[in-house]
C-alpha cells in the first residue's frame, strides 16, 4: 500500500494518543512525511517517528488555518489528510445540556470540515489529494446514551460524502473509516470494571447493543491499516464511501 503514500505530507488530527498516534505511525511506515496535530502534545509520538508536531484547536478556524499554513510552509503540499480528532460525551438525548451536545459537534463535526475546508481548497487547485476521516459505526446505529456521539458521526459522514462529491471532478478522494469497539482510553472511560473488554464483545440486550461477531475489540492499528488502505493507490477507485472496521458489529446490509 506504499504506493499513493509514500513521498506525501500527510497531515493528521488528533495524533497525539489512540487511533490517531497509530494512523500516524501506519502512515509513517509507509514511507509518509507526517505532520502530527493535536490540542494536545503529540510532540512525544513526533519524536518516536522523528516527524513533526503541530498544535491545533480545530474548534478555531485561526487555528485550523494556521496549522494548514505551517504544515505546507514546513514540510511542502498537503497530499493526505486524515482527520482523527474527536471527543465523546455520554448522556441521554432527554438529558444532555446544550453545551455537552455542542461541544461534541464543534469537534467531531465542525472542526472536520473547518480542516477539509482548509486542506481540500488546496488540494483542489493542485488537482491531487486524498481525505480520510476516522468515523464511527456509531453514525449508522443508534447507540443509548450516545446521541450526540452518533449524529455527529452521521452527519460527518454525510458530509464527507459532499465533499467528495465536489472534489471528485479534482480526482481528490474522500472516504470514511467507521471504527467499532477500539481499545482506546476513549473507549475505556466506558468501563466500570476490569471486564469491559468481555461485556462489549458479549452485548448487551438490556441496552440494546449487539456483541462484535468476531470476538475482539479492534486495536487503533486495524483502524490504521484501514486508513492506510483508503489513502493509498490500493484505493484509487474508491470515493465517498463508509468502511466499517468493527469486527460485524453494525450487522450492516
Amino acid at each position: 500500500m506504499t504506493a499513493g503514500i509514500a513521498g506525501r505530507v500527510a497531515l493528521v488530527t488528533g495524533a497525539a494518543q489512540g487511533i490517531g498516534a497509530e494512523v500516524a505511525r501506519t502512515l509513517a511506515g509507509h514511507s509518509a512525511t507526517v505532520a502530527l496535530a493535536d490540542l494536545s502534545d503529540a510532540a512525544p509520538v513526533a519524536k518516536e517517528l522523528d516527524a513533526r508536531a503541530y498544535t491545533v484547536d480545530v474548534r478555531d478556524t485561526a487555528s485550523v488555518e494556521t496549522l494548514v499554513e505551517a504544515v505546507e510552509r514546513d514540510l511542502g503540499p498537503i497530499g493526505l489528510l486524515v482527520n482523527v480528532a474527536g471527543v465523546l460525551r455520554v448522556g441521554r438525548l432527554t438529558e444532555l445540556t446544550d453545551e455537552d451536545w455542542a461541544a461534541v459537534f464543534d469537534v467531531n463535526t465542525h472542526g472536520v470540515f473547518r480542516v477539509c475546508r482548509a486542506v481540500g481548497r488546496r488540494m483542489a487547485r493542485r488537482r491531487s489529494g486524498t481525505i480520510v476521516t476516522v468515523g464511527s459505526n456509531a453514525g449508522g446505529v443508534p447507540r443509548m446514551a450516545m446521541g450526540a456521539y452518533a449524529a455527529s458521526k452521521a452527519a460527518t459522514a454525510h458530509l464527507m460524502r459532499c465533499l467528495g462529491l465536489e472534489l471528485a471532478g479534482a480526482g481528490v478522494r474522500c472516504n470514511v473509516v467507521a471504527p467499532g469497539s477500539t481499545d482506546t482510553a476513549m473507549q475505556r472511560s466506558l468501563w466500570t470494571d476490569d471486564h469491559g473488554a468481555e461485556a462489549v464483545v458479549r452485548g448487551d440486550p438490556a441496552q440494546f447493543k449487539v456483541g462484535i461477531p468476531l470476538g475482539r475489540l479492534a486495536q487503533p492499528r486495524d483502524i490504521a491499516d484501514a486508513v492506510a488502505f483508503l489513502a493509498s493507490d490500493a484505493a484509487r477507485h474508491i470515493t465517498m464511501q463508509v468502511l466499517d472496521v468493527d469486527g460485524g458489529a453494525a450487522l450492516r446490509v
